[in-house]
């Protein structure tokens, strides 16, 4: 494939009414406060962990389209792995069951995971990646809560396994590089999947 026809694979539009007939009333919630034109819809290549080349597909805010364009060309080129890009409307936008297919997406009008604030997909500005490999944990009152609880033996880091997300990864790298903020970072509950831009 030549450069130009590399390009070609990893484009953004506006989301039109044929995509936002696929999102309506799911990850577009009624209440949903996040302007329907502020977001974008992006193709994508990226390898799993066979080595198979597949058409990924999410929705995100405009303002980080371009950033997840030129990081996912670089993962693609690099043949990282992410076993599964579909838009979370293909879970009826269950958070948690996304997760546990290992389905790696950006928006969606919810509020964060065992709590009611917004999360910041909501808007479009994070993305989770290979979710069910790098789950959410919380410590709170002694107690550990796994997100998605599936994820449970992927929480011991010091593990190897398929579709880890680590510090100085090139995933981690990437999405440092472009001005995001990792949730493996966070002090009191880390996020492995997480990437945020503000």
């Amino acid at each position: 494939m030549g450069v130009e026809g590399f390009a070609q694979q990893f484009y953004q539009q506006e989301v039109t009414d044929s995509i936002f007939a696929r999102i309506q009333g799911k990850s577009f919630k009624e209440n949903c406060t996040t302007l329907r034109e502020d977001l974008r819809y992006l193709r994508v290549l990226h390898y799993n962990k066979e080595g198979e080349v597949l058409e990924g597909e999410l929705i995100c805010h405009k303002a980080i389209a371009e950033d997840l364009l030129e990081i996912f060309q670089e993962l693609y080129q690099a043949k990282y792995p992410i076993e599964r890009m579909v838009l979370i409307d293909e879970y009826a936008a269950d958070d948690e069951a996304s997760m546990c297919a290992n389905n790696t997406s950006a928006f969606n009008f919810r509020t964060i995971s065992g709590g009611r604030r917004l999360s910041s997909h909501s808007t479009g500005m994070a993305i989770d990646i290979n979710p069910l490999y790098n789950p959410l944990v919380r410590w709170r009152d002694g107690q550990t809560r796994v997100f998605p609880a599936d994820a449970a033996p992927y929480v011991d880091r010091s593990r190897d396994f398929p579709y880890k997300i680590v510090r100085g990864d090139l995933c981690h790298q990437l999405f440092k590089k472009h001005g995001f903020s990792w949730g493996g970072d966070w002090k009191n509950s880390k996020d492995y999947q997480h990437f945020e831009k503000r």
